[in-house]
């Protein structure tokens, strides 16, 4: 965490001294050129003065970016949500914040346009996962299950590290369509949580088949209407076609038969 926040300050000194460098650069080769820079800084004052009224929404950017800074409110290296985008930062300059999302897009956002932001991965993360089962389980065995698995990753040499506690399952969270949604949640270490959530559901879905509990999923019945009852008496003649066409001696006894009957 401290080196995140080195890595931002650095980044933004080193734009601030490379300005100031590059400014103080061209007045001295103005003063070797024996050009009078007196009257060149008083006009900078004025002419500062003027282009502060034209460019307010630049400075609103440069001092909202500086207490976006000063509270530490997010660090490059971070995950953070802003304005609805995700991403990670991967630069927090005086004007403009600069995320890139999993897609590899790249977000630019003025400091003084953001109105929400949410850090993702300050101190600690989490996994939340809804987990649904069928009703007819017994959700204290899908606790345990779900325990077990847990546990078992955090005696895991990679992913215990990763996982700052052990499990926290908060129990039955609602009763949905076709399941019964248990929730819970795992504290990780920073940016970790989707590593570790991922496996944690591979696991989970191997565990629940070998202990034979049910993961529902939705079914889908067609309805063709008035139209239903030909459709269906259309399938059943066709079945009955390609049976006598597969089997005609054993369809010949059966008409031999209806014949009799009759």
């Amino acid at each position: 965490e401290s080196a995140k926040r080195a890595e931002t300050l650095v980044k933004l000194l080193r734009q601030g001294v490379i300005i100031l460098l590059w400014v103080m650069a061209f007045l001295l080769i103005l003063r070797q050129m024996n050009v009078d820079i007196g009257p060149i800084l008083a006009s900078a004052g004025v002419v500062g003065v003027a282009v502060g009224f034209v460019a307010q929404n630049l400075a609103r950017d440069m001092m909202d970016g500086f207490f976006i800074i000063l509270e530490n409110q997010v660090r490059v290296g971070e995950v953070a949500v802003i304005k609805g985008n995700g991403g990670l930062v991967e630069k927090i300059n005086f004007r403009t914040i600069v995320l890139r999302d999993l897609a590899g897009t790249v977000h630019v956002f003025p400091n003084g346009t953001i109105n929400t932001m949410a850090n993702m991965t300050r101190d600690w993360s989490a996994f939340v996962f809804n987990l649904g089962v069928a009703y007819k389980e017994d959700t204290d065995k899908v606790v345990e299950v779900i325990t077990a698995v847990a546990g078992e990753m955090k005696a895991d040499r990679y992913f215990g590290p990763l996982m700052i506690d052990q499990v926290e399952v908060f129990g039955v969270d609602k009763f949905a369509d076709s399941a019964v949604v248990i929730q819970g949640r795992i504290k990780t270490r920073p940016i970790k949580q989707w590593e570790v959530g991922r496996e944690f559901q591979r696991r989970i879905k191997k565990a629940f088949d070998s202990h034979g509990i049910e993961i529902p999923f939705p079914h889908l019945s067609l309805y063709f209407g008035e139209a239903s009852k030909p459709i269906l008496a259309k399938m059943m003649s066709d079945a009955q076609a390609g049976e006598e066409a597969f089997d005609k001696p054993a369809a010949a006894a059966r008409r031999l038969e209806a014949q009799k009957t009759d």
